[in-house]
């Protein structure tokens, strides 16, 4: 499913086969690291799945997936700039196979809203975007317990004493958020279970 994707984002583009079947095998490496329990490949087929069920939606659904695909390249838990840096290695990619600048701008701003869910674009596309990527807080309270254990395991450089109050400050920000979702569709869908999910979280930390 996605290498379909990613051939499909090409198909209007004619660069070298080699560089498309490179960047997928690097794409695929970095998702692939052993510390991803929950940033890796099976986050981004979500995402593409969420995408396909709302692309009708979606303004400029090949930019969506672009930022998909690329928005978590860089994963490192002891840095601050994971989304600068796989913003910009976005930007490398989408330049060289002559992609309009205007939309490797807007791929390149999608990625950098990760870092603070906040549409500062006024964008319905990266609304959407936003999201997807956030509906792991909306599902069922098991598999947001296997999502929170992941994450735990991705931040385990960090101890406890450490780890407890950076995680409850940002799970704090979210419920004190007028929504945490921005598109009424997701609200209506996945908010009030995102809430309970986050407070039941909380009163463990």
């Amino acid at each position: 499913m996605l290498h379909d994707k990613w051939i499909q984002l090409h198909a209007s583009h004619n660069e070298d086969p080699s560089l498309v079947t490179y960047q997928y095998e690097y794409l695929t490496m970095m998702y692939s690291g052993e510390q991803r329990t929950y940033h890796n490949l099976s986050h981004i087929t979500q995402m593409i799945l969420l995408w396909e069920e709302f692309v009708a939606h979606l303004q400029d659904p090949e930019v969506v997936l672009w930022a998909i695909f690329f928005h978590d390249l860089v994963y490192n838990p002891l840095m601050k700039n994971n989304e600068a840096d796989s913003a910009e290695a976005a930007e490398r990619y989408l330049q060289k196979i002559g992609y309009p600048e205007n939309k490797i701008t807007l791929v390149s701003e999608f990625i950098v809203a990760t870092k603070t869910h906040i549409n500062t674009l006024n964008n319905k596309d990266l609304d959407y975007f936003l999201d997807f990527d956030l509906q792991i807080l909306g599902t069922a309270l098991e598999a947001y317990k296997t999502y929170s254990r992941q994450i735990r395991q991705e931040y385990s450089i960090y101890p406890d004493l450490l780890y407890k109050p950076g995680r409850k400050k940002l799970l704090k920000h979210f419920l004190e958020a007028p929504a945490i979702y921005h598109t009424p569709v997701f609200r209506e869908l996945y908010e009030a279970q995102a809430r309970e999910n986050i407070q039941t979280e909380i009163n463990t930390l």
